[in-house]
C-alpha cells in the first residue's frame, strides 16, 4: 500500500470535497425554496471557511500541499471523481455557483 499518511490525507480531502458540494446543492435547494434556517446558515460558514482557507494558501486547497509534501505526486482529489477538464475549473465553477446562490437568497429573503 502506498504511504498511508498520503491515504488519509487525501481520504478527508475527499469527504471535505463533498462536504463542499453538498453545502453548494443545499444552498441552492435553499434558494429555490425560499428555506432559510441554521442549517443553511452552517453551509454558507462552511463554503466560506474553505474558501478562506484557499485564498489564505494562494489559491490553493492545504490538503493538496499536505498530501504533496507527504510523497504524493498529485495531492488534488478533485481528479478522482471529474474529468481533467472539470477538475482544472470546479473551484472557479464553485465561486460562481456560491456568489448565484447567495445573491438569490438575498433577493428571495429582502422581498419577502
Amino acid at each position: 500500500m502506498p504511504n498511508k499518511k498520503v491515504f488519509v490525507i487525501k481520504f478527508i480531502h475527499s469527504v471535505l470535497f463533498f462536504v463542499m458540494v453538498f453545502c453548494l446543492f443545499y444552498i441552492l435547494y435553499c434558494a429555490i425554496t425560499g428555506t432559510y434556517d441554521w442549517t443553511l446558515l452552517t453551509a454558507i460558514v462552511l463554503l466560506l471557511i474553505d474558501g478562506l482557507s484557499i485564498a489564505l494558501n494562494r489559491w490553493r486547497c492545504p490538503l493538496t500541499t499536505l498530501a504533496e509534501k507527504y510523497g504524493a505526486e498529485n495531492g488534488a482529489v478533485t481528479h478522482i471523481i471529474l474529468t481533467p477538464w472539470c477538475a482544472r475549473y470546479v473551484f472557479k465553477f464553485f465561486i460562481v455557483a456560491a456568489a448565484i446562490e447567495v445573491v438569490w437568497l438575498g433577493i428571495g429573503y429582502f422581498s419577502m
